[in-house]
Order: C-alpha cells, then structure tokens, then sequence
C-alpha cells in the first residue's frame, strides 16, 4: 500500500540528486545512471519517489505530489502500472538519445513507445489564458491520471527531438556514468555532466595515471 503522506527519506534524497540535464526529458533519464555495469543506479523504486523527485523538478506543486499520492494510496495496481510505464518512457528516451549521441539509427520499438505516450499524454494538453491576453500551453489538472505526472515530460522529448539543437546532446564520459546532457558551453568542449563530481575523478584517475608512467 502506498503511503499517501510524503516520505521524508525519498524527498531529502531528490534534493541532492543533481538536475544537470538542461532538459527535463534528460533530466528524467538521468534518474538512473551506470547502466552498463552489473549494479545500475536506480533512483524511481516506487510511485511515490516518482512524485518525489516531480516535485524536486517543479512538474508538480507539493500540494499536487500529496494528491497523487492519496489517489494512489487507493490505486495501489494503477500506481504500480503506471511506475512501470514511466521506467519503460525512461529507457526508451535513454536510447533514443543514445543514438542521436552515437548518430546512430533511432531504435523503431524505442520511437513507438514514445509515440504511444505522446498519443496519451498530448489528449490533456489545454490552451490556457490567465488574463484572457495571454494565451500559454498547460496540462488538465482534474483528470485524476497517476501516469499525469508522465505528460510534461513527453512534452519535453518531443520539443527536444523535433526543435532542439541535437548537436549538443552529449553523454558524460566519466566511466559508467551513462547521464546526459545538453552541451551549452560557447565551444562546445563540456564533457562531463558535472565537473565537481564525474569530471573531478577523472582528473584525478588521468593524474594517477601519469605518476605511474
């Protein structure tokens, strides 16, 4: 059963869990790390660090994480259902963005799942207007879909894929790291996807590696 009040423990670990993605799509994505080695990095175990670190990435208010959370206290099956979706969004973005790192072809079933969750998640997509002036993209807040938490987060693949400059997708090249990023710097040199961490210990791996030559 799912605790419909927030845990403490999920949400103090998505505070220090860094957003260096430039995106919130890679952001996502960013949620696991070291893919290729026998023990990835998991950060999404349940519905409720999924809420957790939505609200750490501003897709939803706290008030709003309390509400999902209550609702799928009472949903435990579509709670589990829709975890299981959004880690399968997460891999197939993963691959996806792998493959425009590499320049590689974009896997089919990859592209499909991603089509399938914009087919889902662009039916709640509003025109909105504050003061009746100005007019701005929003999400259908009363739907009561546990998966709504998904929506901004297709919408940022998307709009990455279809607008933004894809040239500056990198990976981090720290070992086993696997997170990526979008590479703003001026000369386009960032290689790591946050120096005082990843970049930092392979300083210090290089410098090692000259004193024993």
């Amino acid at each position: 059963m799912i605790d419909s009040k927030p845990n403490n423990n999920a949400h103090n670990h998505f505070k220090h869990l860094k957003t260096v993605g430039g995106a919130l799509c890679l952001d996502f994505v960013n949620t696991a790390g070291a893919r290729d080695t026998a023990m990835p990095t998991e950060h999404l175990h349940t519905y409720e660090e999924l809420t957790a670190w939505a609200e750490r990435v501003t897709i939803l208010s706290p008030e709003q994480g309390e509400q999902l959370r209550s609702d799928a206290a009472h949903r435990p099956t579509e709670a589990e259902e829709t975890l299981r979706r959004a880690l399968s969004l997460r891999e197939a973005l993963f691959h996806i963005f792998v493959a425009v790192v590499e320049g590689a072809v974009v896997d089919a079933d990859d592209l499909a799942l991603l089509n399938a969750n914009i087919a889902t998640s662009y039916s709640n997509l509003r025109l909105m207007s504050a003061d009746g002036a100005q007019f701005n993209w929003g999400w259908q807040q009363d739907a009561g879909d546990l998966a709504c938490v998904l929506w901004p987060i297709v919408w940022s693949a998307a709009e990455l894929l279809t607008t933004g400059d894809l040239a500056r997708v990198r990976m981090c090249q720290h070992e086993h790291c696997g997170w990526i990023f979008i590479d703003r710097s001026k000369n386009r040199s960032r290689r790591w996807c946050d120096m005082t961490e990843c970049g930092n210990v392979e300083k210090v791996r290089r410098y090692r590696r000259k004193q024993k030559t």
